[in-house]
């Protein structure tokens, strides 16, 4: 893999709301955040709540990776990471409110199939602003972090929500893993895992 060409970094907490802005843009319309809150107005105000949530998460497991221009982010959480557990559960029924049931639908489903060795790197969310996409500014930070499983002989695990980010997955060494996470009435997720390279 080729050594990066932009700035990327691990995130600090002041990078907080940029990023959060973000991926809350990115993933608005998102086919399960759009399941998951169909409404738009409502969307628009949940999924800045809920960025929020996952990003103040991955950022204490040290698993928030960020370009210095705030214009891609990568919230993952590292191998040994340990489950969010109940409080965190009850933080974001907060935030869906009348959508809660759906949104841990999501958050259920995946947590069942998510496999439980050998230990790896999770990635979670991603997002790359509008006017920066198909330039490889996502693709130079998704090398960031797999150079850095690569290093540490670390797999790594994701869901992919479309056929597009299916294929991109594969370009990076992916494989799907298991079978598909079928959302009810919903869009599905395919598993995806990568074992590291020998570098």
């Amino acid at each position: 893999m080729s050594s990066p060409t932009v700035p990327i970094r691990q995130a600090t907490g002041a990078d907080a709301e940029p990023l959060i802005a973000l991926l809350s843009e990115s993933f608005f319309g998102d086919a399960l955040t759009v399941w998951a809150f169909p409404d738009p107005d409502r969307r628009r105000q949940i999924l800045p709540d809920m960025f929020r949530a996952f990003f103040e998460l991955s950022l204490s497991q040290g698993g928030v990776f960020t370009t210095d221009d705030h214009e891609a982010v990568v919230l993952s959480a590292p191998p040994g990471a340990g489950e969010p557990g109940e409080e965190f559960a009850e933080r974001l029924r907060e935030i869906a409110g009348e959508y809660a049931d759906a949104l841990m639908t999501i958050v259920d489903l995946q947590d069942a199939h998510h496999p439980a060795s050998p230990r790896h790197l999770y990635l979670g969310f991603g997002a790359v602003a509008a006017h920066r996409q198909r330039t490889g500014l996502g693709a130079e930070l998704m090398r960031h972090v797999l150079e850095s499983c690569d290093r540490d002989g670390t797999p790594a695990y994701l869901e992919a929500s479309s056929a597009g980010g299916e294929a991109l997955s594969r370009g990076f060494g992916f494989e799907p893993h298991g079978p598909e996470i079928f959302i009810p009435g919903g869009p599905g997720l395919r598993p995806m895992w990568r074992d590291p390279y020998e570098v």
